[in-house]
Protein backbone atom coordinates (compact mmCIF):
# COMPACT_ATOMS: atom_id res chain seq x y z
CA UNK A 1 0.00 0.00 0.00
CA UNK A 2 1.72 3.56 -1.07
CA UNK A 3 2.30 5.83 1.82
CA UNK A 4 3.06 9.04 2.13
CA UNK A 5 6.72 8.62 3.61
CA UNK A 6 7.44 5.83 1.02
CA UNK A 7 7.53 7.13 -2.72
CA UNK A 8 7.98 4.09 -5.22
CA UNK A 9 11.03 2.00 -5.41
CA UNK A 10 12.77 4.08 -8.03
CA UNK A 11 12.48 7.37 -6.26
CA UNK A 12 13.42 5.33 -3.01
CA UNK A 13 16.59 4.35 -3.95
CA UNK A 14 17.89 8.27 -4.94
CA UNK A 15 16.64 9.27 -2.08
CA UNK A 16 18.91 6.34 0.08
CA UNK A 17 22.04 7.37 -2.18
CA UNK A 18 21.77 10.83 -0.19
CA UNK A 19 20.58 9.07 3.35
CA UNK A 20 23.95 9.76 5.13
CA UNK A 21 24.18 13.42 4.78
CA UNK A 22 21.38 15.58 4.99
CA UNK A 23 20.97 18.15 1.47
CA UNK A 24 21.48 21.29 2.96
CA UNK A 25 25.93 19.76 3.67
CA UNK A 26 25.84 17.78 0.66
CA UNK A 27 24.92 21.54 -1.28
CA UNK A 28 27.41 23.48 1.13
CA UNK A 29 29.60 25.80 -1.70
CA UNK A 30 33.03 24.50 -2.70
CA UNK A 31 33.87 27.68 -4.70
CA UNK A 32 33.35 31.28 -4.44
CA UNK A 33 31.07 31.26 -7.41
CA UNK A 34 28.48 28.85 -5.40
CA UNK A 35 27.92 31.17 -2.38
CA UNK A 36 24.41 32.22 -2.13
CA UNK A 37 24.05 35.87 -1.57
CA UNK A 38 26.58 38.15 0.26
CA UNK A 39 27.91 40.04 -2.88
CA UNK A 40 28.31 42.89 -0.78
CA UNK A 41 31.81 41.45 0.69
CA UNK A 42 32.22 39.21 -2.45
CA UNK A 43 31.28 40.72 -5.82
CA UNK A 44 33.84 41.26 -7.93
CA UNK A 45 36.80 43.99 -6.44
CA UNK A 46 35.34 43.95 -3.43
CA UNK A 47 37.88 43.96 -0.60
CA UNK A 48 37.65 40.23 0.61
CA UNK A 49 37.61 39.04 -2.60
CA UNK A 50 40.45 40.63 -3.80
CA UNK A 51 41.88 39.40 -0.59
CA UNK A 52 41.13 35.83 -1.02
CA UNK A 53 42.12 35.93 -5.04
CA UNK A 54 45.50 37.09 -4.13
CA UNK A 55 45.75 35.06 -1.11
CA UNK A 56 46.83 37.45 0.71
CA UNK A 57 44.59 37.87 4.32
CA UNK A 58 46.25 36.89 7.83
CA UNK A 59 42.95 37.19 10.18
CA UNK A 60 39.04 37.64 9.55
CA UNK A 61 36.09 37.75 11.61
CA UNK A 62 32.31 37.29 10.14
CA UNK A 63 29.75 37.70 11.42
CA UNK A 64 25.66 37.70 11.09
CA UNK A 65 22.55 35.56 11.37
CA UNK A 66 22.59 32.12 11.91
CA UNK A 67 22.61 30.03 8.13
CA UNK A 68 24.57 33.19 6.64
CA UNK A 69 27.17 31.25 5.39
CA UNK A 70 29.72 32.05 8.00
CA UNK A 71 31.29 28.52 8.27
CA UNK A 72 31.01 27.74 4.29
CA UNK A 73 32.59 30.81 3.74
CA UNK A 74 35.81 29.91 5.89
CA UNK A 75 36.11 26.84 4.23
CA UNK A 76 36.21 28.06 1.07
CA UNK A 77 38.25 30.21 1.65
CA UNK A 78 40.99 27.68 2.91
CA UNK A 79 40.10 26.23 -0.50
CA UNK A 80 40.91 28.63 -2.50
CA UNK A 81 43.92 29.32 -1.17
CA UNK A 82 45.39 25.66 -0.36
CA UNK A 83 45.09 26.08 3.03
CA UNK A 84 44.83 23.11 5.78
CA UNK A 85 41.05 23.78 7.52
CA UNK A 86 41.23 23.11 10.82
CA UNK A 87 37.63 23.70 13.07
CA UNK A 88 37.41 24.86 17.00
CA UNK A 89 33.77 25.57 18.58
CA UNK A 90 33.84 28.35 20.73
CA UNK A 91 31.57 26.48 23.60
CA UNK A 92 33.40 22.98 23.41
CA UNK A 93 36.66 23.83 23.09
CA UNK A 94 39.83 24.46 25.22
CA UNK A 95 43.20 26.14 25.32
CA UNK A 96 44.47 22.63 25.38
CA UNK A 97 43.18 22.17 21.85
CA UNK A 98 44.14 25.54 20.47
CA UNK A 99 47.68 24.89 21.04
CA UNK A 100 47.32 21.50 19.80
CA UNK A 101 46.24 22.62 16.32
CA UNK A 102 48.65 25.36 16.13
CA UNK A 103 51.14 22.71 16.74
CA UNK A 104 50.03 20.84 13.94
CA UNK A 105 49.62 23.92 11.98
CA UNK A 106 53.47 24.59 12.60
CA UNK A 107 54.36 21.21 11.66
CA UNK A 108 52.79 21.06 8.39
CA UNK A 109 53.87 24.76 7.56
CA UNK A 110 57.85 23.63 8.30
CA UNK A 111 57.44 19.98 6.41
CA UNK A 112 55.37 21.05 4.07
CA UNK A 113 55.16 24.52 3.22
CA UNK A 114 51.43 24.62 3.97
CA UNK A 115 49.77 27.02 5.85
CA UNK A 116 46.38 26.80 7.95
CA UNK A 117 43.47 28.00 8.12
CA UNK A 118 42.31 27.69 12.03
CA UNK A 119 38.09 28.24 12.21
CA UNK A 120 36.80 29.17 15.38
CA UNK A 121 33.06 28.98 15.17
CA UNK A 122 31.34 31.31 18.29
CA UNK A 123 34.58 33.16 19.00
CA UNK A 124 32.22 34.93 21.58
CA UNK A 125 32.12 32.23 23.74
CA UNK A 126 36.06 31.94 24.44
CA UNK A 127 36.98 33.47 27.33
CA UNK A 128 39.80 36.03 27.60
CA UNK A 129 42.74 33.71 28.32
CA UNK A 130 41.70 31.34 25.61
CA UNK A 131 40.97 34.34 22.65
CA UNK A 132 44.61 35.85 24.38
CA UNK A 133 46.33 32.18 23.43
CA UNK A 134 45.39 33.13 20.08
CA UNK A 135 47.68 36.34 19.53
CA UNK A 136 50.87 35.38 19.31
CA UNK A 137 50.52 32.70 16.80
CA UNK A 138 48.69 35.79 14.71
CA UNK A 139 51.24 38.00 15.18
CA UNK A 140 53.90 35.17 13.86
CA UNK A 141 51.57 33.85 11.13
CA UNK A 142 51.72 30.37 12.42
CA UNK A 143 48.09 30.31 11.82
CA UNK A 144 45.30 31.90 9.19
CA UNK A 145 43.01 32.78 12.28
CA UNK A 146 39.02 33.03 11.14
CA UNK A 147 36.14 33.71 13.59
CA UNK A 148 32.84 33.39 13.38
CA UNK A 149 29.86 34.94 15.30
CA UNK A 150 26.33 35.66 15.81
CA UNK A 151 26.93 38.77 18.28
CA UNK A 152 28.39 41.85 17.00
CA UNK A 153 32.74 41.46 17.48
CA UNK A 154 32.74 44.99 18.45
CA UNK A 155 31.05 44.08 21.70
CA UNK A 156 31.75 40.38 22.34
CA UNK A 157 35.26 40.31 21.06
CA UNK A 158 38.42 41.04 23.28
CA UNK A 159 39.83 44.43 21.72
CA UNK A 160 43.67 43.02 21.23
CA UNK A 161 41.98 39.87 18.57
CA UNK A 162 39.22 42.24 16.90
CA UNK A 163 42.52 44.95 16.31
CA UNK A 164 44.68 42.41 14.84
CA UNK A 165 41.46 41.32 12.27
CA UNK A 166 39.41 42.11 9.66
CA UNK A 167 35.59 42.50 10.52
CA UNK A 168 33.04 41.45 8.04
CA UNK A 169 29.40 41.53 8.54
CA UNK A 170 27.23 38.66 6.51
CA UNK A 171 23.56 39.29 6.03
CA UNK A 172 20.72 37.28 5.92
CA UNK A 173 20.88 35.67 2.18
CA UNK A 174 18.00 37.26 -0.24
CA UNK A 175 15.05 35.75 -1.59
CA UNK A 176 16.12 36.63 -5.22
CA UNK A 177 19.55 34.41 -3.99
CA UNK A 178 17.99 31.33 -2.23
CA UNK A 179 15.32 30.97 -5.10
CA UNK A 180 18.73 29.74 -7.62
CA UNK A 181 19.56 27.82 -4.85
CA UNK A 182 16.90 25.75 -4.29
CA UNK A 183 16.51 25.46 -8.18
CA UNK A 184 20.42 24.26 -8.83
CA UNK A 185 19.53 21.54 -5.43
CA UNK A 186 17.18 20.66 -7.77
CA UNK A 187 19.25 19.81 -10.56
CA UNK A 188 22.67 18.78 -9.25
CA UNK A 189 23.09 15.24 -10.31
CA UNK A 190 25.93 14.81 -8.11
CA UNK A 191 25.19 16.58 -4.88
CA UNK A 192 21.22 17.10 -5.47
CA UNK A 193 18.13 15.69 -6.98
CA UNK A 194 18.99 15.72 -10.19
CA UNK A 195 18.90 12.25 -11.12
CA UNK A 196 15.09 12.14 -9.49
CA UNK A 197 11.81 13.11 -11.85
CA UNK A 198 10.58 16.61 -9.45
CA UNK A 199 8.72 19.49 -10.56
CA UNK A 200 8.85 22.47 -8.21
CA UNK A 201 6.25 24.99 -9.09
CA UNK A 202 7.67 28.70 -9.34
CA UNK A 203 5.71 29.61 -6.51
CA UNK A 204 6.33 26.52 -3.68
CA UNK A 205 10.51 27.73 -4.10
CA UNK A 206 9.72 30.73 -4.13
CA UNK A 207 7.20 30.20 -0.89
CA UNK A 208 10.64 28.21 0.79
CA UNK A 209 12.84 30.85 -0.06
CA UNK A 210 10.71 33.98 1.62
CA UNK A 211 9.96 31.51 4.86
CA UNK A 212 13.27 30.71 5.07
CA UNK A 213 14.29 34.14 6.81
CA UNK A 214 17.57 34.64 5.09
CA UNK A 215 18.85 31.16 6.08
CA UNK A 216 20.19 29.33 3.22
CA UNK A 217 20.82 26.21 5.48
CA UNK A 218 16.68 26.18 6.49
CA UNK A 219 15.36 26.58 2.78
CA UNK A 220 17.27 23.23 1.65
CA UNK A 221 16.62 21.28 4.89
CA UNK A 222 12.89 22.33 3.87
CA UNK A 223 13.16 21.50 -0.14
CA UNK A 224 14.53 18.29 0.90
CA UNK A 225 11.45 17.78 3.15
CA UNK A 226 9.10 18.37 0.25
CA UNK A 227 11.09 16.08 -2.03
CA UNK A 228 11.11 12.71 1.16
CA UNK A 229 8.23 13.30 1.87
CA UNK A 230 5.65 13.82 -0.94
CA UNK A 231 4.72 10.28 -3.09
CA UNK A 232 5.57 10.37 -7.10
CA UNK A 233 2.73 10.63 -9.15
CA UNK A 234 3.49 8.71 -11.80
CA UNK A 235 7.21 8.66 -11.23
CA UNK A 236 7.19 12.31 -10.82
CA UNK A 237 7.21 14.43 -7.32
CA UNK A 238 5.29 17.70 -8.01
CA UNK A 239 6.22 20.21 -5.20
CA UNK A 240 2.94 22.57 -4.72
CA UNK A 241 2.59 25.69 -2.83
CA UNK A 242 0.56 23.12 -0.26
CA UNK A 243 3.57 21.10 0.27
CA UNK A 244 5.80 24.02 0.29
CA UNK A 245 3.89 25.06 3.05
CA UNK A 246 4.08 22.22 5.00
CA UNK A 247 7.45 21.68 5.02
CA UNK A 248 8.41 25.26 5.95
CA UNK A 249 5.87 25.30 8.57
CA UNK A 250 5.64 28.83 10.51
CA UNK A 251 8.39 30.97 9.72
CA UNK A 252 11.04 31.68 12.38
CA UNK A 253 11.71 34.96 13.48
CA UNK A 254 15.59 35.95 13.58
CA UNK A 255 16.29 36.98 17.45
CA UNK A 256 18.68 36.95 19.80
CA UNK A 257 18.08 37.65 23.42
CA UNK A 258 21.43 39.15 23.88
CA UNK A 259 22.73 40.33 20.71
CA UNK A 260 22.58 42.40 17.00
CA UNK A 261 18.66 41.25 16.95
CA UNK A 262 17.86 42.46 20.26
CA UNK A 263 19.30 45.80 19.93
CA UNK A 264 18.27 46.46 16.49
CA UNK A 265 14.98 45.69 17.10
CA UNK A 266 14.11 47.86 20.34
CA UNK A 267 15.83 50.44 18.40
CA UNK A 268 13.23 50.35 15.52
CA UNK A 269 10.35 49.96 18.17
CA UNK A 270 11.69 53.33 19.77
CA UNK A 271 12.59 54.89 16.91
CA UNK A 272 9.37 54.09 15.46
CA UNK A 273 7.37 55.40 18.52
CA UNK A 274 9.20 58.99 18.53
CA UNK A 275 8.66 59.10 14.82
CA UNK A 276 5.45 58.41 15.27
CA UNK A 277 4.61 55.42 13.35
CA UNK A 278 2.01 53.70 15.36
CA UNK A 279 2.10 50.91 13.31
CA UNK A 280 5.54 50.41 12.98
CA UNK A 281 6.08 49.79 16.52
CA UNK A 282 3.03 47.24 16.91
CA UNK A 283 5.12 45.59 14.21
CA UNK A 284 8.33 45.89 16.55
CA UNK A 285 6.38 44.63 19.71
CA UNK A 286 4.79 41.80 17.89
CA UNK A 287 8.06 40.36 16.97
CA UNK A 288 9.68 41.02 20.27
CA UNK A 289 6.87 39.42 22.05
CA UNK A 290 6.88 36.72 19.06
CA UNK A 291 10.30 36.19 19.76
CA UNK A 292 10.31 35.94 23.73
CA UNK A 293 12.19 39.18 24.66
CA UNK A 294 11.40 39.92 28.33
CA UNK A 295 8.19 42.22 28.28
CA UNK A 296 9.85 44.00 31.48
CA UNK A 297 12.40 45.28 29.22
CA UNK A 298 9.70 46.43 26.66
CA UNK A 299 7.93 48.36 29.38
CA UNK A 300 10.86 50.11 30.87
CA UNK A 301 11.84 51.41 27.08
CA UNK A 302 8.62 52.23 27.18
CA UNK A 303 8.54 54.44 30.43
CA UNK A 304 12.21 56.06 29.09
CA UNK A 305 10.54 56.75 25.99
CA UNK A 306 7.49 58.38 27.94
CA UNK A 307 9.83 61.16 29.31
CA UNK A 308 12.62 61.71 26.82
CA UNK A 309 10.10 61.65 23.49
CA UNK A 310 6.85 62.54 24.67
CA UNK A 311 7.94 64.44 27.53
CA UNK A 312 6.00 67.83 28.58
CA UNK A 313 4.35 67.34 25.14
CA UNK A 314 2.06 65.23 26.88
CA UNK A 315 2.98 64.43 30.50
CA UNK A 316 -0.10 61.66 30.41
CA UNK A 317 2.46 59.89 28.25
CA UNK A 318 4.30 58.95 31.54
CA UNK A 319 1.19 57.95 33.36
CA UNK A 320 0.35 55.81 30.68
CA UNK A 321 3.74 54.16 29.99
CA UNK A 322 3.82 53.43 34.00
CA UNK A 323 0.29 52.13 34.17
CA UNK A 324 1.20 49.67 31.65
CA UNK A 325 4.17 48.35 33.54
CA UNK A 326 2.12 47.49 36.56
CA UNK A 327 -0.54 46.17 34.62
CA UNK A 328 1.66 43.55 33.06
CA UNK A 329 2.95 42.79 36.65
CA UNK A 330 -0.53 42.27 37.39
CA UNK A 331 -1.67 40.61 34.70
CA UNK A 332 1.42 38.22 33.23
CA UNK A 333 1.30 37.39 29.67
CA UNK A 334 -0.80 36.80 27.52
CA UNK A 335 -2.61 39.68 28.34
CA UNK A 336 0.02 41.58 29.94
CA UNK A 337 0.84 42.20 25.83
CA UNK A 338 -2.77 44.35 25.54
CA UNK A 339 -1.56 47.50 27.95
CA UNK A 340 1.77 47.17 26.45
CA UNK A 341 -0.06 47.79 22.98
CA UNK A 342 -2.01 50.49 24.39
CA UNK A 343 1.12 52.30 25.97
CA UNK A 344 2.99 51.57 22.26
CA UNK A 345 -0.33 53.38 19.96
CA UNK A 346 -0.46 56.24 22.86
CA UNK A 347 3.23 57.33 22.56
CA UNK A 348 3.49 56.86 18.91
CA UNK A 349 0.43 59.22 18.42
CA UNK A 350 1.10 61.29 21.44
CA UNK A 351 2.85 65.30 20.41
CA UNK A 352 6.47 64.84 20.74
CA UNK A 353 8.77 67.26 22.87
CA UNK A 354 12.38 66.20 24.02
CA UNK A 355 13.34 69.57 25.39
CA UNK A 356 13.41 68.49 29.27
CA UNK A 357 15.93 65.56 28.29
CA UNK A 358 17.89 68.30 26.03
CA UNK A 359 17.95 70.49 28.86
CA UNK A 360 18.97 68.23 31.29
CA UNK A 361 21.92 67.02 29.02
CA UNK A 362 23.14 71.23 28.51
CA UNK A 363 22.88 71.58 32.61
CA UNK A 364 24.96 68.72 33.12
CA UNK A 365 27.22 69.15 30.03
CA UNK A 366 28.25 72.89 31.70
CA UNK A 367 28.70 71.45 35.01
CA UNK A 368 31.29 69.09 33.65
CA UNK A 369 33.38 71.33 31.40
CA UNK A 370 32.98 74.33 33.48
CA UNK A 371 33.25 75.72 37.14
CA UNK A 372 30.53 74.62 39.28
CA UNK A 373 28.52 77.72 40.18
CA UNK A 374 28.05 78.88 43.69
CA UNK A 375 24.26 79.02 45.44
CA UNK A 376 23.20 82.59 45.80
CA UNK A 377 22.97 84.24 49.12
CA UNK A 378 19.47 84.43 49.14
CA UNK A 379 18.44 80.95 48.55
CA UNK A 380 21.23 79.49 51.11
CA UNK A 381 19.41 77.72 54.54
CA UNK A 382 18.63 80.09 57.62
CA UNK A 383 21.25 78.49 59.07
CA UNK A 384 23.83 79.66 56.61
CA UNK A 385 22.17 83.03 55.95
CA UNK A 386 22.80 83.37 59.94
CA UNK A 387 26.59 82.55 59.29
CA UNK A 388 26.43 84.88 56.47
CA UNK A 389 24.88 87.86 58.86
CA UNK A 390 27.72 87.26 61.24
CA UNK A 391 30.20 87.87 58.73
CA UNK A 392 28.73 90.77 57.74
CA UNK A 393 27.24 90.11 54.37
CA UNK A 394 24.33 93.13 53.73
CA UNK A 395 20.91 91.98 54.54
CA UNK A 396 19.31 92.91 51.18
CA UNK A 397 21.97 90.27 49.66
CA UNK A 398 20.62 87.81 51.32
CA UNK A 399 17.04 88.59 50.98
CA UNK A 400 14.49 85.98 49.38
CA UNK A 401 11.30 86.54 47.94
CA UNK A 402 8.93 84.08 48.69
CA UNK A 403 6.73 83.47 45.33
CA UNK A 404 3.43 83.19 46.81
CA UNK A 405 3.21 86.46 48.63
CA UNK A 406 3.11 87.88 45.19
CA UNK A 407 0.91 88.09 42.47
CA UNK A 408 0.16 84.80 40.02
CA UNK A 409 2.71 83.00 42.54
CA UNK A 410 5.17 84.38 40.85
CA UNK A 411 7.79 87.51 41.57
CA UNK A 412 11.45 87.85 39.39
CA UNK A 413 14.31 87.68 41.49
CA UNK A 414 17.76 85.29 40.46
CA UNK A 415 18.19 81.59 41.24
CA UNK A 416 21.77 81.42 39.36
CA UNK A 417 24.62 83.38 40.34
CA UNK A 418 24.68 83.83 36.38
CA UNK A 419 22.08 84.12 33.93
CA UNK A 420 21.94 81.19 31.76
CA UNK A 421 19.30 79.06 30.05
CA UNK A 422 18.41 75.33 29.26
CA UNK A 423 14.99 74.44 28.63
CA UNK A 424 13.34 75.67 25.57
CA UNK A 425 9.58 74.91 25.05
CA UNK A 426 8.86 73.13 22.09
CA UNK A 427 4.98 74.60 20.86
CA UNK A 428 4.14 71.04 20.56
CA UNK A 429 0.78 69.62 22.52
CA UNK A 430 0.10 70.28 26.19
CA UNK A 431 4.02 72.40 26.30
CA UNK A 432 2.33 75.16 24.17
CA UNK A 433 0.92 76.56 27.34
CA UNK A 434 3.99 76.58 29.43
CA UNK A 435 6.15 78.09 26.44
CA UNK A 436 3.82 80.80 26.97
CA UNK A 437 3.61 80.62 30.62
CA UNK A 438 7.68 80.81 30.41
CA UNK A 439 7.73 83.49 28.25
CA UNK A 440 6.23 85.61 30.40
CA UNK A 441 7.90 85.33 32.98
CA UNK A 442 11.18 85.23 31.49
CA UNK A 443 9.95 89.01 29.89
CA UNK A 444 9.55 89.75 33.43
CA UNK A 445 12.76 88.84 34.91
CA UNK A 446 14.62 90.82 31.65
CA UNK A 447 12.73 94.08 33.03
CA UNK A 448 13.58 93.89 36.05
Amino acid sequence: MDSLFTPDDSASNEIESHSGEPLAARMRPRTLGEIAGQQHILAEGKLLRRAIEADRFTSLIFYGPPGTGKTTLASVIARSTGSRFESLNGVESNVAEIRAKIEAARTYQTLRNQTTVLFIDEIHRFNKAQQDTLLPHLERGTVRFIGATTHNPYFYVNSPLVSRSQIFQLEPVATDDLVPLLERALKDEARGFGKMEIEAEPEALRHLAEKADGDARKALTALELSVITTPPKENVIVIDLATAEESIQQKAVLYDSDGDQHYDTISAFIKSIRGSDPDAALYWLAKMLHAGEDPRFIARRLVISASEDIGLADSSALQVAIAAQQAFEFLGMPEGRIPLAHATVHLATAPKSNSAYKALGAAQEDIKNGATLKVPDHLVTRFRKKIAAESGVEKAAMQYLYSHDYDGNFTPQAYLPEGRTYYEPTANGMEKRIKDRLEFWRSQIEEQ
